[in-house]
């Protein structure tokens, strides 16, 4: 928490982090962009998240790549944005309206959609009494989605992930992570390579409609 906190008040530092958000692997050269700063300094700056053993780096040929080194990071990033956002700015969000409707949180969905999805999904049932498991609904549902998982994981199935932006509870997990796979193979949402910010096809928003009642 402390290294997280301490690579999270250099403004630089926090462009990096947020881009990593996204759950792929970026070179430094891209992140050196996304920060607006010399590669001299993102070097600088990549060395002290390392050492902080906030991000890993992967070796592919010529090229390193770094990312978030776990998905517990990106859960700490997610609750201290949203630590930051209540300071700064106590009685309005300023948060994208688009970034807040809806976003990766590393590799689940977050933001408000995902909210009322996973509050969808407990009404009905979907989920153990201590929300730590898919029920036998919920399985099947899973199933008829097309979201698969591995149950043999070590990776919890299924548990709520503080969302900052709406102060409630998304699905994180290994079904949070497959629910986001299926959504985006059935082309129901899109994705910008480089941007959290997801968006919804019509051909999705009917989907969640039909399925959920949500509208969008």
């Amino acid at each position: 928490m402390v290294a997280v906190a301490t690579a999270m008040s250099d403004p630089s530092r926090v462009s990096m982090l947020c881009a990593l958000m996204d759950g792929r692997a970026w070179t430094a050269t891209e992140l050196c962009a996304v920060a607006d700063i010399a590669p001299s300094t993102a070097s600088a700056h990549l060395n002290k998240l390392l050492q902080g053993q906030l991000v890993s780096c992967l070796s592919q040929g010529r090229h390193r790549y770094y990312r978030l080194a776990s998905r517990e990071i990106a859960a700490l990033l997610e609750n201290l944005m949203g630590v930051s956002m209540r300071l700064s700015t106590p009685q309005k969000c300023s948060t994208p309206v688009n970034l807040r409707k809806a976003r990766t949180c590393y590799d689940h969905l977050a933001g408000e959609v995902a909210v009322k999805l996973y509050a969808i999904m407990e009404e009905r049932g979907w989920f153990t009494p201590d929300g730590s498991e898919l029920s036998g609904e919920g399985i099947v549902q899973f199933r008829a989605l097309g979201a698969h998982w591995d149950p043999r994981s070590q990776r919890k199935t299924a548990c709520g992930c503080l969302d900052w932006s709406e102060r409630r509870l998304h699905l994180g997990g290994s079904c949070g992570a497959a629910l986001l796979v299926a959504f985006e193979r059935h082309g129901w949402l899109t994705r910008l390579v480089g941007y959290r910010e997801v968006n919804f096809t019509e051909e999705g928003k009917r989907a969640l409609t039909r399925i959920f009642k949500l509208t969008l």
